[in-house]
């Protein structure tokens, strides 16, 4: 059996995962208000089967468009988006919705927890979409968790939880898909130094592992991390493509 970062077992006779987990060509995003707003313009953008990339820009750079369309959030108004070999142009919501839960994990500033769920049914929710067995969810959801440093804390909910612990459940959530793709929105953005530096560690031993990581993010300190930054200004990406 062969294994690749992100996608379990296959079979020796299938064809071998795409090296580029992202591929952006000639992306475009354009708003129809009045006037209409273009919020990317022709972003190029590939990005490496277990690479670590950061997108750096100021505030109204282009950044959370590029991650909506990242996430599949949102599309393109031109160009060509392949996502682990696959392309999303034309897809239904609901195909578009089934990509997102098998090849995409989320890490949001904020954490996006429910806050009446304990730690291990938060993070069984990411499997919801998968349709995975009620008993594997459970199976699955206190390995990752025991894999962040959770084990003890596998039965609090998001108000017993300190920020760290809470950003920690959300990276378990999101690698309990056992995504192609982990996309971060400023991780730590609402942690204090110390708390998010603990947090920026996990992801490195994660990348680490073989994760296919791309943060966004304003803080130098964080993109310093990375293998690679890549900058979005005025809607322009600088350095998508590795030379």
């Amino acid at each position: 059996m062969a294994t690749t970062p992100g996608s379990g077992p296959t079979p020796d006779h299938e064809p071998p995962a795409p090296a580029s987990v992202v591929e952006m060509r000639g992306v475009t995003k354009t708003y129809p208000s009045a006037p209409p707003v273009t919020a990317l313009r022709e972003c190029e953008l590939r990005v490496q089967r277990g690479e670590y990339v950061a997108i750096m820009g100021p505030s109204g750079s282009g950044k959370s468009t590029l991650l909506n369309v990242l996430g599949l959030l949102d599309d393109p108004s031109t160009g060509e988006y392949t996502l682990d070999g696959q392309p999303t142009a034309g897809l239904s919501e609901r195909a578009r919705s089934g990509l997102r839960a098998h090849l995409i994990g989320f890490v949001f500033q904020s954490f996006h927890l429910v806050g009446y769920r304990t730690a291990v049914e938060n993070v069984e929710a990411g499997l919801l979409y998968q349709r995975v067995r009620r008993r594997e969810r459970r199976r699955r959801a206190l390995d990752v968790l025991e894999r962040v440093g959770l084990a003890e804390r596998m039965w609090a909910t998001p108000s017993q939880m300190s920020g760290g612990e809470r950003q920690r459940v959300a990276l378990a959530r999101a690698l309990v898909r056992r995504p192609a793709l982990v996309l971060c929105d400023e991780p730590t953005g609402n942690l204090d130094t110390a708390t998010g530096e603990q947090v920026l560690a996990l992801v490195d031993e994660l990348h680490d592992d073989g994760l296919t990581v791309v943060v966004i993010t304003h803080d130098i300190s964080v993109g310093r991390r990375a293998d690679r930054v890549v900058e979005i200004r005025d809607g322009i990406v600088q350095g998508g493509v590795a030379t």
